[in-house]
């Protein structure tokens, strides 16, 4: 059995240059940057809101320290860098409801805000030179290939998913180009009843490409025409309202490999992983340690994976060769058919009754593609 804590991805020779690997979950320290600007006369207010938060964000299992800084040449711009013992601990956080009702009161004080995440590589000098030994870095760098990945999920009122998936897949597509160095690369929605995941990849600086979008006329339509549907009710007069909406709705991307090899014939598919309570994590830890073993091997089906968790949601994109019955435990993020019990032990009790059984676990778990869209190549 696969121990779940077990690092991803150890020290290997130099990996090929074409193949693509960016994980939460080396296990290596995390320093979480956040720039944020603050409105004008807001200071105190915001610095009292961050007392409060520092309180309780604490106690919070795997954060180490934090610090505030304020810039010396524009006292609108703080900087917060938060340390934790790895991804994981701060990822739990940080998509919790516990967070969204904790950063609240900061935001009325807040004019834009923008997130860094990274793993701690080396360190040099005092104390942390000294300690380095002591401490989970990372063991050596990925090799990357320039394109973010994000998704978001949300669901809908139980009855009208045909509607929605109609309105979903015949909107126009924005324009890719956001700007000189950030362009939409591929959009790709699916539907697992009445949940809709929305897979973006982007090229450049993910936050513009989201604003982006989210200023398109074809996409506000789209978005307006859908409202009604929607189970989380959102005002699109009231900006805290779509703010939250859309902080619930991130369903970030904690693993992407790839063997950085093309096929024209690949199929994208995604399939949905109804994790049992809290657990939602450790099952995307687990998929991402198959399908990071898998990667360098020829004869795997899967050319691509990345997976996407928050809380109890997982859902593991892939693109494969050949249809998804071609090989069931692949498609599923399997070794072989004997690691489905393990993969169970994570899943709902629904999911769970099927354990053993390949062929009925793939059906619970595969998604409707309601589209995918690819942008132009750069002229």
């Amino acid at each position: 059995m696969t121990a779940i804590s077990e690092r991803v991805s150890e020290p290997t020779e130099q990996q090929d240059s074409k193949r693509v690997s960016q994980s939460v979950f080396d296990g290596s320290r995390l320093r979480v940057v956040l720039l944020v600007d603050v409105y004008d006369g807001a200071q105190q207010q915001f610095l009292e809101a961050y007392e409060e938060m520092g309180k309780q964000v604490s106690s919070v299992p795997g954060h180490v320290s934090d610090q505030l800084c304020q810039s010396i040449e524009n006292p609108s711009q703080w900087l917060i860098t938060s340390e934790w013992e790895s991804a994981p601990p701060f990822l739990a956080w940080v998509n919790s409801e516990e967070h969204v009702r904790m950063v609240q009161p900061m935001h009325s004080c807040i004019r834009d805000t923008r997130s860094l995440r990274f793993h701690i590589v080396r360190e040099t000098g005092g104390e942390a030179g000294r300690a380095a030994g002591e401490r989970r870095l990372q063991t050596s760098p990925r090799i990357g290939d320039g394109v973010l990945r994000h998704a978001l999920t949300f669901t809908v009122k139980p009855g009208s998913e045909k509607k929605v998936a109609e309105l979903l897949a015949n909107y126009e597509s924005p324009q890719a180009r956001v700007d000189d160095t950030t362009r939409l690369c591929r959009t790709s929605l699916f539907m697992h009843g009445n949940r809709v995941v929305r897979a973006i990849e982007v090229r450049g600086d993910l936050l513009a490409a989201l604003r982006h979008v989210a200023r398109q006329p074809e996409i506000r339509a789209v978005e307006e025409a859908i409202n009604p549907y929607l189970e989380q009710e959102r005002d699109f007069a009231d900006q805290e309202s779509v703010r939250v909406f859309f902080t619930r709705a991130a369903l970030p991307a904690v693993h992407h490999v790839t063997r950085g090899q093309d096929d024209e014939g690949a199929q994208r598919q995604a399939l949905s992983y109804p994790a049992r309570p809290g657990m939602g994590m450790r099952l995307a830890e687990l998929l991402a340690q198959h399908d990071e073993r898998v990667a360098d091997d020829p004869a795997s089906p899967i050319l691509r994976s990345t997976v996407f968790e928050r809380d109890d949601v997982v859902v593991r994109l892939i693109d494969v060769r050949a249809g998804l019955d071609v090989d069931p435990a692949a498609a599923l993020g399997l070794a072989d058919a004997a690691q489905v019990s393990e993969l169970t032990t994570l899943l709902d009790e629904d999911a769970a009754k099927k354990d053993g059984d390949l062929a009925r676990l793939l059906a619970l778990a595969r998604m409707d593609l309601v589209t995918d869209r690819r942008s132009a190549p750069d002229a």
